[in-house]
């Protein structure tokens, strides 16, 4: 369990808000804990992770989305990764400007050293250290720790692109397909608040209400900045929040939970 919320916060916390989206800024040694947890999680270096995020945002639901959900929620959820991608995906993604993560030591230094990290961080010392420390067999320690822990990670992580893309409430954009979506968000520790984050993908919360309702990244987000090593942290206003509702929110779905 601890080596998933670790994974999962390399995605959310890392790959995610802060290196796609510069929702927030973090010290040198939170990047390099933010990219361990990254490199144990194992999709794709953080420059891939974020070059085709950052594509998925900015042509959403179009043959450049990477995970195109229009193309069926089996194509959104693990289809995109066993094909080629699309011609304009690629074409879109070399047109980004990535200067910002090319200038970070710390995604340089994991993608060029990537294949043999995530062979040491992802499956060597989850099966090592649990027999090691309290004599875990070897089989235990490497199909639940290693095996499956990397398999539930990956499928929390692509339930953003196939179910909070078809199914949730849309209380600031009607329009959109990204809904918001409570299982998602408890297996996402936080990533499920989708309708409000294509609304606003610079809050380094993604969700209107912060901590609350499993929003654990950013609960994590918050403690480092207590101890100094996250800052310049991004937020949307709540007269924002309350405006854009108002003029493309869907009014009959407010919030349940």
């Amino acid at each position: 369990f601890i080596l998933y919320i670790m994974g999962g916060l390399g995605i959310t916390a890392g790959s995610h808000r802060l290196w796609a989206h510069r929702s927030y800024r973090a010290r040198f040694p939170l990047r390099i804990l933010l990219a361990i947890f990254q490199t144990m999680a194992f999709q794709n270096c953080v420059y891939e992770w974020s070059r085709d995020h950052r594509v998925h945002h900015k042509y959403s639901e179009t043959h450049a989305d990477p995970h195109n959900a229009n193309r069926g929620f089996f194509f959104a959820h693990v289809g995109w990764l066993l094909c080629r991608k699309h011609p304009d995906v690629i074409r879109k993604g070399k047109d980004l400007k990535m200067d910002d993560l090319r200038a970070d030591p710390v995604v340089r230094f994991q993608e060029k050293f990537y294949l043999p990290l995530v062979g040491l961080i992802c499956f060597i010392l989850p099966t090592i250290l649990p027999y090691f420390l309290w004599s875990e067999s070897l089989w235990n320690s490497y199909f639940i720790c290693g095996l499956f822990r990397y398999v539930f990670t990956l499928h929390c992580t692509w339930l953003v692109n196939s179910v909070a893309h078809s199914w949730g409430m849309k209380p600031y954009d009607r329009r959109i397909n990204p809904s918001e979506n409570l299982f998602v968000s408890i297996g996402a520790i936080g990533e499920g608040f989708h309708n409000y984050h294509h609304t606003f993908p610079f809050d380094y919360s993604t969700s209107e209400y912060g901590f609350k309702y499993f929003n654990l990244t950013t609960g994590f987000i918050n403690v480092m900045a207590k101890i100094g090593w996250a800052y310049d942290l991004k937020k949307v206003s709540p007269e924002m929040i309350k405006q854009r509702r108002l003029r493309t929110g869907d009014l009959k779905m407010e919030h349940q939970w």
